[in-house]
């Protein structure tokens, strides 16, 4: 059995659910939260998330299986997933070097470039900045994605494992996960010596294989199926633990992202994620 998870925050109607059914004869429906999300239940998935989507403009549609469906391992991506922006962008603007930076960015995220080499040609403009920047960076332009603590404490509250698992910089994935309410964090530490960068990162770079890893190594200590996990994130470097969790989410994501993942969240927060699950508003443990 599978489940068809439509979701449009406070804007869900009945004429939604009535088009949706109509697509899928003999499905059974049922509200997990009144004009916000339902549930459709399926004998198969095929096709059907292509077909809701396009007859369902601004829904977001979850399809998978009834089985696990409330995770117990969450793995996130930090930058445009958990917060609004790039860290490493918004550091380059203290430099004046935004525009530079986040061309890289943009084109790593996208896959057009090798992570590991963009991060290590982007810190490199950043050599001889003074380390009191990235706290001041973190504070003026870090803000918590919409949904994101609300996502976190709730799937904590209910016995999940959270991980911020980051391409970015611990400077900001520490503060950002303890003010989110995740487990533990892992990102790439930045080298400093006599309190200026020096446009180094320490080794081994926290990138695509470390996310993947990271979400395997978790299930494993956990006792987990693959099942029971959901990964999350927006760019090129999350394929692999997106396509190795159980639900993998891309998150307002960039087409190789998307192509990658079970599910695409393109309209709604991150509380989408707690309705994928099947939680109600009721449950949610709220920021």
């Amino acid at each position: 059995m599978f489940i068809a998870t439509l979701i449009a925050a406070d804007r869900l109607s009945e004429s939604d659910i009535s088009a949706a059914a109509a697509l899928l004869p003999g499905a059974t429906g049922a509200w997990i939260e009144p004009g916000s999300a339902y549930d459709l239940f399926l004998s198969s998935p095929d096709g059907v998330e292509t077909r809701l989507r396009a007859a369902l403009p601004g829904v977001d549609v979850v399809v998978q299986p009834v089985a696990h469906r409330r995770k117990r391992l969450l793995v996130a991506d930090m930058d445009s997933t958990m917060i609004t922006v790039e860290c490493i962008d918004e550091l380059a603007d203290y430099a004046g070097l935004k525009a530079e930076v986040a061309d890289i960015t943009e084109r790593a995220m996208q896959g057009e470039l090798d992570f590991e080499a963009a991060l290590d040609a982007r810190v490199a403009l950043l050599r001889g900045m003074d380390a009191a920047v990235i706290d001041r960076c973190r504070e003026e332009r870090v803000t918590v994605m919409p949904g994101a603590t609300t996502l976190v404490r709730t799937m904590r509250a209910q016995g999940a494992t959270c991980l911020l698992v980051s391409g970015g910089f611990t400077r900001f994935a520490g503060p950002v996960a303890e003010e989110i309410g995740f487990d533990r964090a892992l990102a790439n530490e930045l080298l400093i010596e006599d309190g200026r960068l020096t446009g180094k990162v320490r080794r081994p770079i926290v990138g695509a294989a470390a996310k993947h890893d990271a979400l395997t190594d978790a299930m494993g200590a956990l006792g987990l199926d693959r099942a029971q996990t959901m990964a999350v994130g927006d760019g090129a470097n999350d394929i692999p633990m997106i396509e190795a969790a159980g639900l993998g989410v891309a998150y307002h994501a960039k087409p190789a992202a998307s192509a990658a993942a079970d599910a695409r969240i393109a309209h709604n927060d991150l509380t989408a994620l707690l309705y994928a699950q099947g939680i109600p508003r009721s449950e949610w443990v709220m920021a």
